[in-house]
């Protein structure tokens, strides 16, 4: 099992860290070219939809993923592919006919969720949502070969596959720089249209590539039984539905976001700056931790609670120990980041301090943001959705409510009734808050399925990594002054490289004293014996 599960974490760790690595270079593309500018919020907005169904309907670790990982991986190959089969043909007919929809009306979403959007922002993205509409039913098969192939232990594959429209994007930006030097009218046509081109030509190409990934392990075989119902297919959706808005918690809540986002200049791309430099090493983390994990509850819930529980206690300690020193990097460096990262281009001086703040912001909540995460993944794993779906529908709301609270509380036609606006920060405090309150409900809740955690120890253990976590920041700043903007690029990487060991440094060993991190390197061994 330890075996399993170490192999597992390596592959998984590889391919995602190929995937966010090209994913972060796209988003450099991205920032020099388009900035926080129109086209680019405008984009942000267009993308709101099509993004909750790509990421979270049909992402890793999203409902479909894990539904079909749930149910299928106890199966023999022959009844899995049927399943498989047919659960997938039900599911792009449903999603064909919302992508439909939303093309038919997509001036009408960018006018709800965008409602104080000036009136080009919000033409150019309802012409990008109409582009973007057909990645819709594309995802929907994306999210279940993903299922299907961790089901089969295949993970690689899974965790690279988010590259391609990386890739697909950069080579567009690139062909877009290109004719622009010859040919000023090519950028005045294409310009906007860039990048919801981009994403679908990549979602269509890495369809594909699982369409045929599935048919390799047998469970894609195009030949449909529509009329033999499986008692699997039933708990597939009955795992769907419910996990698709608890899950999707953080996605829906970017909808009510951008809703307030919208009065605000610039927010929607400033957002998208900030929440990909806390994705990107987020996402290997989670993908590391979480993905081994929902084959072993499947197989020990009902096997031996004793050994999950140990598991889970594990997956928890080294779940705040990474988010906590994740949370101190960005709030240390953050201002070394954003130059060394985006400034350039069309990425200016006043961007640069938008996405600054925006990140702080980003950092606080990453804690309560994961270990959400992994709590929700557990709870669907045993197939117990009940509470997480009604927990969802109440952040959902508890988020509208702190949105409106911490930008002032404005009221149509009149002034805020309270007398301050903490502008788009406010919006990401407010997910941070929603976060932390799940995570308590969820976690003091769970012992009605799986044996008990020990919250005392584990609050215990937070409290300590957040101390740990302070000295670390105030002693790397006491020691490196880390910001130099006179600096050029190469000295500027030398400091935040510097300042980045020192800083993990003094964190692993304060962890260390206080007893709070498992992890051991070789020659200090005999120094914490």
């Amino acid at each position: 099992m330890y075996s399993f599960f170490k192999n597992n974490i390596f592959s998984i760790s590889i391919g995602t860290t190929l995937s966010k690595f090209t994913g972060f270079l796209r988003q450099i593309f991205i920032a020099a070219l388009f900035g926080v500018g129109l086209a680019y919020d405008a984009y942000n907005y267009a993308y709101i939809i099509p993004g909750f169904l790509i990421v979270i309907i049909g992402g890793i670790n999203g409902p479909l993923h894990n539904a079909v990982v749930a149910v299928l991986t106890p199966l023999e190959d022959n009844k899995a592919s049927k399943i498989m089969q047919n659960i997938s043909l039900k599911i792009i007919l449903f999603l064909l006919i919302i992508a439909l929809l939303i093309f038919l009306n997509a001036e009408l979403i960018i006018n709800i969720v965008g409602p104080n959007l000036d009136k080009d922002t919000q033409f150019i993205a309802a012409k990008q949502l109409k582009i973007l509409s057909p990645c819709i039913p594309l995802s929907g098969f994306n999210g279940l070969s993903y299922g299907a192939l961790n089901s089969k232990n295949k993970f690689f594959l899974s965790t690279i596959s988010p590259i391609i429209v990386s890739i697909i994007t950069i080579i567009f930006i690139t062909i877009y720089w290109f004719f622009n030097l010859k040919n000023q009218i090519f950028n005045n046509l294409f310009y906007s249209e860039l990048l919801p081109l981009a994403t679908l030509t990549g979602t269509f190409i890495q369809t594909n590539i699982q369409i045929y990934e599935t048919y390799k392990i047998g469970l894609i075989k195009f030949r449909l039984n529509l009329r033999k119902t499986f008692k699997e297919e039933t708990r597939i959706f009955n795992l769907i539905i419910p996990t698709s808005f608890s899950s999707g918690l953080g996605q829906i809540n970017v909808f009510v976001d951008m809703f307030f986002a919208s009065s605000f200049k610039g927010a929607a791309s400033g957002l998208a700056y900030g929440n990909l430099l806390i994705q990107a090493p987020l996402g290997i983390l989670s993908n590391a931790l979480i993905l081994p994990l929902l084959p072993q509850i499947a197989e020990l819930i009902n096997k031996n609670k004793r050994k999950l529980n140990k598991i889970l206690i594990s997956n928890i300690e080294y779940c705040l120990l990474a988010t906590f020193l994740m949370m101190g990097f960005f709030i240390c460096f953050d201002e070394l980041l954003i130059d060394l990262v985006f400034q350039r281009g069309a990425f200016n001086e006043q961007s640069a301090i938008i996405v600054k703040n925006i990140l702080i912001a980003y950092a606080l909540g990453l804690p309560a943001y994961l270990f959400r995460d992994l709590l929700i993944r557990i709870y669907y794993s045993i197939e117990e959705t009940n509470l997480p779906f009604s927990l969802s529908i109440f952040g959902i709301g508890l988020n509208f409510f702190w949105d409106w609270l911490l930008i002032g509380a404005p009221i149509q036609n009149s002034r805020n009734l309270l007398p301050y606006n903490f502008g788009v920060v406010g919006l990401v405090i407010s997910s941070g808050i929603v976060n932390l309150l799940i995570c308590i409900i969820l976690s003091l809740k769970l012992e009605k399925f799986i044996k008990p955690l020990p919250q005392i120890f584990l609050i215990r253990k937070t409290f300590l990594i957040l101390i740990a976590c302070i000295f670390a920041i105030i002693i790397s700043h006491t020691i490196l002054n880390l910001h130099k903007p006179n600096l050029n690029e190469f000295f500027k990487v030398i400091m935040l490289l510097s300042g980045s060991t020192l800083y993990g440094s003094i964190y692993f060993f304060i962890t260390k004293l206080f007893k709070v991190n498992k992890l051991e390197v070789t020659f200090l061994k005999s120094i914490f014996k």
